[in-house]
């Protein structure tokens, strides 16, 4: 149970923090009854709010919703997105202890009691209105918790109808429809600021300016940082497998993922190989006017601009004013660069099937250009390599400011979890130290948790002065 009191925090605008404080009672009202509830009781729970988007007409529903209120995206990814994200969740959850005794340890004389946190405040973003809330939805109640999200604005009404289906499948069930709840519309900047004020835990996805608002609230908060994909394709590569694999991922959902391939470092050995691999995939690489041509309309005033977010690649050839026959079937865009930093905006995050290509000498080289692209921007986020070497790969884990190397892989479907790997399914992706977060794993509901642990007497360890300073003293003399 929660012991943190809704008005501990200084008061913003009174009508914005009455709206927030009324919501959050209500939530802390649902938790208290909730929280009393057996794993199975809370199983049942989590199990119903998955089937919310699963069931496939309510899934495609949310998919359509999403992309005409958003324009990102499109709808058969969406929908792919949204069911397979959720159903790799709740393998993730399917027999996980989340409530009383959750792990014993009769050697140390620990036993682990599972907690809730109390009410979780969640943003979440417009790039993925549905799949993204639903993730946040089924950890917090696996912990006991509730949730109060605060959905982007061009993601509301897509949001808000998934919270429709949420509370028909709660009342199924039995459980109180104020497990889950959003603020009212319009969400805004106050709103959302006072949200996280009030509750227990904020978890942030999106944008990183709310990021560090939710660092900056006074309350405990898990933020996600920026992602800015380099894969690396070395010369033992697979290179039909690397760039179906790639063309794959960087085609889905037209790039919504933060955890889409933004750059490729290709050795120099197959370079034109692979280029010719991407070619087959559909990849097109422009010319060097074209690539002028297109810059100038990807970026404006220094900002990527949000003509060309998540759309398509002709379409983003039709509105940079691309006219060659080949745009009108392309399946991404290729652009070869060399520069690394602000003043090569290629180098940065695109969010679009636009992928910048970087030409590497030696591994050596591929590993200095990717370090640079990640500390330029999406430093502890992660990279890629495909390769048949294991030395390196174990190199970029080594070396690399990431958190995540993907080997083999097409990056967006395997970052946050997939199906033939062991990381946990989430859509939020936590960089460590070294993109500002405070967590270096993928979200996952042990981060709903609090933790009690019992400590009892165990049979004494205790070691002699020789075992822990002998080799230190007969090393250097003393």
């Amino acid at each position: 149970m929660s012991v943190t009191q809704p008005g501990r925090t200084p008061p913003g605008v009174p009508e914005v923090d009455a709206t927030i404080t009324a919501l959050v009672n209500r939530a802390r009202a649902a938790q208290r009854a909730y929280e009393r509830c057996s794993q199975e009781q809370v199983d049942d729970v989590v199990t119903a709010a998955a089937w919310a988007i699963v069931e496939p007409s309510r899934c495609r529903e949310l998919a359509e919703l999403a992309v005409r209120d958003t324009g990102l995206g499109n709808v058969d990814d969406k929908v792919r997105k949204n069911r397979r994200k959720t159903m790799g969740l709740l393998r993730d959850l399917h027999g996980a202890r989340s409530v009383g005794v959750i792990a014993e340890y009769p050697d140390q004389g620990i036993v682990e009691i599972a907690r809730p946190v109390g009410v979780v405040g969640a943003i979440v973003p417009s790039t993925n209105p549905a799949a993204t809330p639903i993730n946040k939805i089924l950890n917090a109640p696996k912990g006991r918790n509730s949730i109060i999200l605060s959905p982007s604005p061009k993601g509301y009404g897509t949001c808000a109808r998934l919270l429709q289906f949420v509370h028909a499948e709660l009342d199924r069930v039995g459980a109180p429809r104020d497990l889950v709840l959003q603020l009212p519309a319009p969400v805004t900047k106050e709103l959302t600021e006072a949200l996280m004020r009030q509750v227990d835990l904020v978890v942030a996805t999106g944008s990183q300016s709310n990021v560090r608002a939710a660092y900056a609230s006074g309350t405990p908060a898990i933020g996600v940082g920026t992602g800015n994909v380099p894969v690396i394709v070395d010369a033992s590569a697979d290179l039909a497998d690397a760039a179906a694999r790639i063309a794959a991922s960087k085609c889905f959902d037209y790039a919504t993922s933060c955890s889409s391939e933004n750059s490729l470092v290709i050795l120099d050995a197959v370079y034109r190989d692979v280029l010719a691999a991407l070619a087959g995939q559909g990849g097109v690489l422009l010319t060097a006017e074209e690539k002028a041509q297109l810059e100038a309309t990807m970026w404006v005033h220094g900002k990527l601009s949000p003509k060309i977010v998540a759309k398509s690649a002709p379409e983003i050839a039709r509105i940079a004013g691309l006219t060659r026959p080949v745009f009108e079937h392309a399946r991404f865009l290729l652009v070869e660069e060399t520069g690394i930093g602000r003043e090569y905006p290629y180098s940065r995050e695109k969010l679009s099937p636009v992928l910048a290509i970087y030409r590497a000498p030696d591994f050596d080289a591929a590993c200095d250009t990717t370090r640079r692209l990640l500390v330029s921007q999406g430093a502890g986020h992660s990279c890629g390599i495909h390769t048949r070497d294991d030395g390196h790969v174990l190199r970029l884990g080594l070396e690399l400011p990431v958190c995540r190397v993907i080997v083999n892989q097409a990056h967006a479907l395997a970052t946050g979890g997939s199906f033939d790997n062991g990381l946990p399914f989430s859509l939020s992706m936590g960089c460590g130290t070294w993109g500002r977060n405070s967590i270096s794993d993928n979200l996952n509901y042990r981060h709903f948790l609090n933790i009690t642990r019992i400590a009892r007497t165990i049979p004494p360890v205790e070691p002699s002065e020789d075992e822990l300073f002998g080799r230190y003293r007969s090393k250097h003399g003393i």
